[in-house]
């Protein structure tokens, strides 16, 4: 009943992309808007749009995305799935209903036998990979239907219990409650943190079998990753801070009902002051988290980020569409990574993600 009900409700917001071909736009009918905030809108959705267009032409026969380094990657194909989700697009419809569907089928079809979502079984981070796979799953499995809808839960759900399972690992004292890039660390970070957050929170608003106290204690070690002197939030506690490690702790607290909380204002307070950039370490990283983060805490903060974010990333978009990352091992990641990031990022204010809801 739940996912008729969910897969309803995102038919209902999107329906009408699958009869007008083309990206939604529920901005458009705002004719009250003032013309510049009007023009932006639009320039955001024709973005959008040309960035989708590209993840679509750079789907393999098989149903995944591909990194440039490191061939087909379960966490890219996941990113990508979800840029399609955030912008209204549900599998099974529409102009690229069925290129979700095979992306879904192949992220599944990865899945270890002990619940490890990865193409790989030699990474050197695969927790950080199996965080976002399994966030995909929980934001897509109440839209699935048919055949699919069984098979995306239970992935889902061994999914979850190893996350669970992980996080459960005796640690070290000050990183008790996080993870960290194996199944067994004993220390954690606030960057793999960040994807097991997010996957329970969405996998526990549909129903997962997801302990609160499995979320206060992943709340309390991202609470430890928040620098007291400078306001921001760092790698591990103790660290110094980033814009886009901000960003990665102000979306946890939020995503996780602790809104408000001092450590997420007093980190917008920080971003005010230290602002992404595009030669930021892990710019696009943070894009994403700083989008959703402070979209999260709202007003007029959410606002001027929204618009400081859009005026870096709309005069870097490549003419084929997609964003180009430039540094580091985003370079290494590639524009299927840069790009699905983007869209997510911008595509914020939509809310057709589940966990985007305020």
């Amino acid at each position: 009943m739940y996912a008729f009900h969910r897969r309803w409700c995102c038919r209902l917001l999107a329906g009408w992309i699958l009869i007008v071909p083309g990206l939604p736009r529920q901005w458009s009918f705002a004719q009250d808007f003032p013309p510049e905030v009007r023009e932006q809108r639009e320039a955001v959705d024709r973005s959008i749009g040309n960035a989708l267009k590209y993840l679509s032409e750079k789907q393999g026969t098989v149903g995944a995305w591909s990194t440039e380094a490191w061939g087909e990657s379960t966490a890219i194909t996941s990113l990508a799935i979800m840029a399609f989700l955030a912008a209204g697009y549900v599998p099974g419809e529409g102009p690229y209903g069925e290129q979700i569907n095979r992306g879904v089928r192949w992220v599944i079809a990865q899945q270890q036998p002990n619940g490890m979502i990865i193409r790989k079984a030699q990474s050197h981070g695969p927790m950080y990979d199996h965080g976002i796979c399994t966030l995909m799953l929980a934001e897509v499995s109440g839209m699935m239907d048919g055949a699919d809808a069984l098979p995306v839960r239970r992935a889902l759900e061994k999914a979850i219990l190893l996350i669970l399972k992980s996080q459960a690992v005796e640690k070290f004292d000050r990183h008790q409650g996080g993870w960290r890039y194996q199944i067994d660390s004993r220390d954690s970070d606030l960057s793999v943190t960040g994807w097991q957050v997010m996957a329970l929170r969405a996998a526990k608003d549909i129903g997962c079998d997801v302990p609160a106290e499995a979320i206060h204690q992943a709340v309390n070690y991202v609470k430890m990753c928040s620098d007291p002197r400078n306001h921001g939030f760092g790698y591990q506690p103790g660290n110094a801070s980033t814009p886009t490690l901000t960003g990665t702790g102000i979306t946890c607290l939020e995503v996780c009902g602790d809104h408000e909380s001092p450590e997420s204002v007093n980190g917008a307070e920080w971003l005010k002051r230290h602002p992404l950039v595009e030669r930021s370490a892990y710019f696009y990283y943070g894009v994403y988290y700083t989008g959703v983060g402070v979209f999260k805490l709202g007003g007029e903060t959410a606002q001027n980020n929204y618009r400081h974010l859009v005026n870096i990333l709309l005069p870097i978009q490549q003419a084929d569409g997609s964003w180009e990352p430039r540094h580091g091992s985003e370079k290494q990641a590639g524009r299927i990574y840069s790009t699905s990031l983007t869209v997510l990022a911008l595509t914020v204010e939509y809310r057709y993600l589940p966990i985007y809801q305020r």
